[in-house]
């Protein structure tokens, strides 16, 4: 039995995890992603605002050793569903069973003016670059902004906003500087009205601007504006923008996608091609993209995979439930909790801001490191 798992996120790592726990080197996993090493969405925070840096957030996929768990560095080319056969730049790989957890890609350069007169921190790369940037800032107009939907870890713009406010405190910069929040959604997170309420309250408290219900369709570099969906244009001496996401382009010319996204089956995440699963932001499965999502969806496939093995039966379903830790400020963490159950209106509550959940969080963190990759770790290093 050969299970290839195209993706080595929150989705491809729980999964393998979860097939090598159960049958060892029984079974035949192949793990194939072009990157280095993984990188959680909160760890590109710590790399833009100096607490830790790039290679002490990565974790290298060379130390993934696990029984029956083969990883292979490359670039998936072609997808063949109804073969389940993966076509790389390291060669073709038949899957018995084939699951699809490769994300979304990021698209700053189609978002008009925002590589030349703004930054993107959805990346390391992009988090590295806004570290410079940041330290050379002396204050003015700063504007955080959504460009499309839709985007991962949705509470991301309105943490990365809060963070900013505090980091031009803390240099003395604030009383000389605007932060203003352009967001799709008509309030932060709309699951959870308690959540949205907090974060509406430390945004008044901070004087920090939201506009809601609207996009940034595009800079003008010259002029220093943001183009935004309204037809009004907002200045900025400083801008950091979420980037488009799109399906990657191998996933859409292999048939797999309906409307730029995959279909799934929203209790099982089985795609209409047999023996194909799909997970985690690739998906339309109708909850928000983010890891927490993928790595509960991962669950549910291993489930499914390891019945089949067994020739049993399986009662899990998806249930579309997520959490995760924002950063309000001063050490003060919120602890938020969604469900996207499908046919059900989302729900969500949270928790704090309150510094007791940074020790939450970390663990959170150092919990996955530890099954995932088999090492100690800490997220920060100051």
């Amino acid at each position: 039995m050969r299970i290839v798992i195209l993706g080595a996120g929150f989705g491809g790592l729980e999964l393998s995890t979860l097939i090598s726990e159960e049958f060892g080197d029984d079974v035949d996993v192949v793990l194939i992603d072009k990157g280095e090493g993984f990188v959680f969405g909160f760890s590109k925070l710590d790399v833009m605002f100096g607490h830790a840096d790039a290679d002490h957030v990565k974790h290298r996929f060379e130390d993934v050793v696990k029984p029956g768990v083969r990883f292979v560095r490359a670039e998936v080319v072609a997808i063949d569903p109804v073969a389940r056969v993966v076509s790389t730049d390291e060669g073709a790989f038949q899957a018995d069973i084939l699951v699809v957890a490769l994300g979304a890609d990021l698209h700053p350069e189609d978002t008009p003016g925002l590589l030349e007169g703004g930054y993107e921190f959805y990346t390391v790369p992009g988090a590295s670059a806004l570290r410079e940037v940041l330290a050379q800032f002396q204050g003015g107009r700063v504007v955080i902004g959504v460009t499309s939907t839709p985007f991962k870890c949705p509470p991301a713009p309105s943490e990365t906003t809060l963070l900013v406010n505090e980091f031009l405190q803390k240099r003395g910069l604030r009383e000389r500087s605007e932060v203003s929040l352009v967001m799709p959604l008509p309030v932060p997170i709309p699951p959870s009205p308690q959540a949205s309420t907090a974060i509406l309250e430390a945004f008044e408290q901070r004087g920090i601007t939201f506009r809601g219900d609207t996009l940034v369709r595009g800079l003008d570099p010259v002029r220093k504006v943001a183009l935004l969906s309204d037809g009004d244009e907002l200045p900025y001496d400083l801008f950091l923008g979420v980037p488009i996401h799109r399906a990657p382009a191998v996933v859409v010319s292999s048939s797999l996608t309906v409307d730029g996204w995959i279909p799934v089956d929203p209790l099982t995440l089985r795609t209409r091609f047999d023996g194909v699963y799909a997970v985690g932001d690739v998906t339309s499965v109708g909850t928000p993209k983010a890891g927490v999502f993928a790595e509960g969806q991962a669950r549910v496939v291993a489930a499914s995979i390891i019945a089949a093995i067994r020739d049993g039966s399986t009662d899990l379903s998806y249930d579309g439930h997520g959490l995760c830790y924002m950063e309000f400020g001063g050490q003060e963490i919120a602890k938020i909790d969604v469900t996207f159950r499908s046919g059900e209106r989302p729900v969500g509550s949270m928790q704090g801001p309150d510094v007791e959940y940074a020790a939450d969080k970390t663990a959170f963190g150092t919990e996955r490191i530890r099954r995932w990759f088999g090492k100690e770790w800490t997220s920060t290093e100051t």
